[in-house]
This record gives structure tokens, C-alpha cells and sequence, in this order.
């Protein structure tokens, strides 16, 4: 059996009938059917995943998979490549914003270290899963060879079983690799047949005329791997990078395992393409938290047909902003489950 067999494992259609009940009971509680707006569909959509008339979301875990670029050395970073290390020791030590929302949402932190160029002494927190030290740089070869973008689907599958294993009721996951932003415009350009111009950013704060190098390099390496690009796994082996693999990997086993996912901003949003790219059946187990504020993003989420819940200008990455829409889902779930029916109140429904 290959390693990656588990990759065309079926995901389950959420039955009609669940969203169809979920919908009768929203419209019977003291309110204008569809007041709420999406506080309702979000109730609806939790209610038939999770198989139950009273929705809830208390164990929730978060996977932040962190990794280093060859590309970085094509100056495409505002950082320098030192940080993806530095941030990962941020991460445990809790300084960085996850931490503190993790901390805040009683949520379940995971960092992994998919490929730093640098390893680094044990840390609580921290799975070590090194893949390699970094990608290539992919405007002159190959990201990662078939070996390597199996091993980091695979971790990425892992730690998404972990958090399944431990009965979470929603996965997030985020990233951390300083030129990830170059990676990740690299593969929506080939995914969607667009010009890096139309969908490169600042990432870590780039001026105008970094976005448009930035924008060259990409260009410049999507014709150069243009003839090896033709399958999304092909694409993610040539100018992916290794935690963009490991969130495909971990979004496409928690679709397969009925658990629910929140994808965070630019960076996860293209996983999140990507595992659609492979099994279209991925999305409906996909809450999109927040519009991210890199210009690309918009682009991916018309890509995708997905609309974000929240629009709070924020470009952080970490599985921040997915963390941010955890309490507004918490209120959905408590509104559904505790509002009065126009029946038990006492109440004169609509005509």
C-alpha cells in the first residue's frame, strides 16, 4: 500500500435531511427566520456535521505547521529566514498571538516543525516532523521531490489524526515560514491560470517594488516548471513548500474523518484550495473565518465559491484569524440550543 493511499479516501456528503432540521428548528425560535444571518448558518452547518440537534464547540485544537523557503533567498521576504525559528520558539514559550488565543479559547496548541532550516534543542509544544532543512528555491528547481511532499501530506495527516484521536470538535490550522506568501501565490497562480501580479502582497510588510519582484520570481519560475505542473500535487511538489503541504494533508484526512475544519487566511485558504483541487468534497466540511487583508485572497475565495465570516483586516497568518471566529461559533451553538421556540414562549409566530 502506498503512503499516500489515504488520500483518495471518501468523504461523506453531510445528509441533507440534518441541515434541512437544523434550518425547521432556526425558523421556530423567537426571532424573524434569518435575523441572526450567518450566526444561523453557522449553527446549521455545526448542527448536520456534528450529527446533533444541540450543536457545541469545546474541544477545539490548533495545528500551527511551521516551515522554511528556498525561495526566500530571491529576497521575496521582507524578514529574513531566521525568523521562522525564532517564531517557533515564540510560539512555545506563548508570546506569539495563537498562543494567547489558543490560551484564551481553552484550545489545544500543536506546533509543527515541518522543515526549519536550523533545527533546535526539544521544546514543550513543539513536534519536531523535519522533512528537510527548508524547500528548494523553486526558481531554480524543484521545491521538493516526491518523497519529500509525500512525508509532509503525512504529517500533516498525523497531526490532524492526533487531534481526532482527542475528540476535537474543530480543527484549525495555521502556518509559519517566512516567503510561505511567495510559496502560496505560486500555487494559486498555477491552480487558477493567473499572473502572479494579480495576486502577490506585501506578506511581511513589502513596499511596492518588492511586491512587484516578488511578483517577476514567481512568474519567472511558473515557466520554468510549467511542462511538470499538471496535477495539485505536482504544483505543491514544484513551487509548494512544506507546511502548505502538511494543512492540505491535515484538511483533507479531517474531511475524511468528519471533523469539522476553520480555515484561517492567505496562506491556509490556498491549502484549503488545494485539498479542493484534490477531492471537491473537502469544502463542506470548511468554515472560511475571516478575509484575509493580501490582495490575493479574494481571488482564491471566488476560486473556492466560499464567502469569509469575518472582514477584520488582518494579514497575521498563525491560525489567528481562525481563532478569532471560535467565539462567534460558540454564541451560533448557544442561540440555536437555548432561544425559546415562538411555542414555549408564548409567542405569536408570522402569518
Amino acid at each position: 500500500m502506498s503512503k499516500l493511499d489515504w488520500l483518495e479516501n471518501n468523504i461523506k456528503t453531510i445528509n441533507a435531511e440534518l441541515i434541512t432540521q437544523a434550518q425547521k428548528k432556526q425558523n421556530s425560535l423567537t426571532k424573524p427566520p434569518g435575523s441572526l444571518g450567518r450566526m444561523e448558518d453557522i449553527a446549521i452547518q455545526l448542527s448536520a456535521m456534528q450529527k446533533n440537534n444541540e450543536p457545541e464547540i469545546k474541544n477545539i485544537h490548533i495545528a500551527v505547521f511551521a516551515s522554511d523557503h528556498g525561495i526566500a533567498e530571491e529576497n521575496v521576504s521582507a524578514f529574513p529566514q531566521v525568523v521562522t525559528l525564532e517564531m517557533v520558539k515564540n510560539f512555545a514559550r506563548g508570546g506569539a498571538a495563537i498562543s494567547v488565543l489558543a490560551k484564551q479559547l481553552n484550545a489545544s496548541l500543536e506546533v509543527i516543525n515541518v522543515g526549519t532550516v536550523n533545527e533546535h534543542e526539544a521544546m514543550a509544544g513543539v513536534v519536531v516532523r523535519r522533512v528537510a532543512a527548508g524547500t528548494q528555491n523553486f526558481s531554480k528547481q524543484a521545491a521538493m521531490t516526491i518523497a519529500q511532499l509525500h512525508a509532509a501530506l503525512n504529517v500533516g495527516k498525523d497531526a490532524a489524526q492526533r487531534a481526532i484521536k482527542n475528540s476535537t470538535q474543530l480543527f484549525i490550522g495555521g502556518d509559519m515560514g517566512i516567503a510561505n506568501t511567495a510559496s502560496a501565490t505560486a500555487i494559486a497562480c498555477a491552480l487558477l491560470n493567473e499572473k502572479a501580479e494579480n495576486i502577490a502582497g506585501p506578506g511581511t510588510g513589502l513596499d511596492a517594488a518588492g511586491v512587484s519582484h516578488k511578483a517577476s520570481v514567481i512568474n519567472a519560475s511558473l515557466k520554468l516548471h510549467k511542462d511538470n505542473m499538471q496535477s495539485p500535487l505536482e504544483i505543491l511538489q514544484y513551487v509548494g513548500g512544506f507546511e502548505i503541504a502538511a494543512l492540505t494533508g491535515a484538511y483533507l484526512f479531517c474531511a475524511q474523518n468528519n471533523c469539522p475544519i476553520v480555515v484561517d487566511g492567505f496562506i491556509s485558504s490556498v491549502a484549503a484550495l488545494l485539498a479542493i483541487k484534490i477531492n471537491s468534497q473537502v469544502k463542506q466540511w470548511m468554515f472560511f473565518s475571516h478575509a484575509s487583508a493580501e490582495p490575493g485572497h479574494k481571488i482564491i475565495m471566488q476560486a473556492i465559491g466560499a464567502r469569509p465570516i469575518l472582514d477584520m483586516n488582518m494579514r497575521l497568518g498563525e491560525a489567528s484569524g481562525a481563532a478569532i471566529l471560535v467565539p462567534l461559533m460558540q454564541l451560533a451553538c448557544a442561540l440555536h440550543n437555548n432561544m425559546a421556540t415562538f411555542e414555549q414562549a408564548g409567542v405569536t409566530d408570522k402569518d
